[in-house]
């Protein structure tokens, strides 16, 4: 049961010795997150407000999850029940389905790679196998992280939601917290990353988390999101399984 938080609330901690990051500016992702899981009707704590007080105070709802280490309640994903699926059809397919493609979202770009299991010997706040992932993806999309202004990552923990802000291009390493704490990751922000509030508020039903990312993607360049980022073209997703060991990235854009 502890084997995943506490390896995490370890890279928490490496992370914010190595970047000198504060826990309040991890907090912040957990606060931004919870407020667009407010705005997500689907989300499992869309009812749960949390204020960033709340998240840096020890007490009865909100714990270190492993005494000795940063990591907190409240910057953990909800484990959840759900399910997502998708339907992929090319240009025939969709004439078949009788589906038009303004209606429909382009898979630009996809790749998949893996770390070692192991955490010793590689580096965890910079996980090769995520970045490589991420750089294929984009090289088949020929677009860049400029171009993107909608984003799923996968925030298993605040950590993971700062690394993984960094990976898909939209921070350097050590200023993916940073990115939150400034706003730039908000509905209109820069690029909105996580506005169905992620796996920290929306909920993370684990084997559906990965697909449920690209449905999210999918109503933002759609135009039908709940919180709707104006004129949302091109959209990332970020999935990993493991302590960041196996990566799939996708890149999506609108039909041209």
């Amino acid at each position: 049961v502890y084997v995943f938080p506490h390896l995490f609330a370890q890279i928490q901690e490496c992370y914010m010795k190595h970047y000198k990051v504060s826990e309040a500016d991890l907090a912040t992702i957990a606060v931004e997150e919870y407020a667009n899981g407010n705005r997500n009707v689907l989300a499992q704590m869309n009812r749960v407000k949390v204020t960033l007080h709340d998240v840096l105070t020890i007490g009865e709802r909100n714990r270190y999850v492993i005494e000795g280490l940063p990591l907190k309640t409240y910057e953990c994903s909800q484990i959840t029940d759900g399910y997502a699926t998708l339907i992929l059809a090319t240009e025939e397919g969709l004439k078949k389905l009788g589906v038009s493609r303004a209606d429909a979202i382009e898979i630009a770009g996809y790749a998949q790679a893996t770390d070692p299991l192991l955490m010793q010997g590689r580096d965890v706040l910079h996980p090769a196998g995520s970045y490589k992932a991420m750089h294929q993806a984009y090289e088949m999309a020929g677009v860049t992280p400029k171009d993107v202004n909608v984003a799923e990552i996968h925030d298993c923990f605040t950590v993971m939601g700062a690394i993984g802000t960094e990976v898909i291009g939209k921070a350097k390493p050590g200023q993916g917290a940073k990115y939150w704490v400034e706003g730039k990751a908000r509905q209109d922000g820069e690029c909105g990353i996580n506005l169905s509030g992620g796996l920290i508020a929306k909920g993370h039903p684990v084997g559906a988390t990965g697909v449920a990312m690209l449905g999210t993607c999918f109503k933002q360049l759609t135009g039908r999101a709940n919180a709707q980022v104006k004129d949302a073209k091109v959209a990332v997703t970020y999935n990993v399984g493991g302590t960041a060991v196996a990566s799939v990235c996708t890149v999506l854009k609108q039909p041209s």
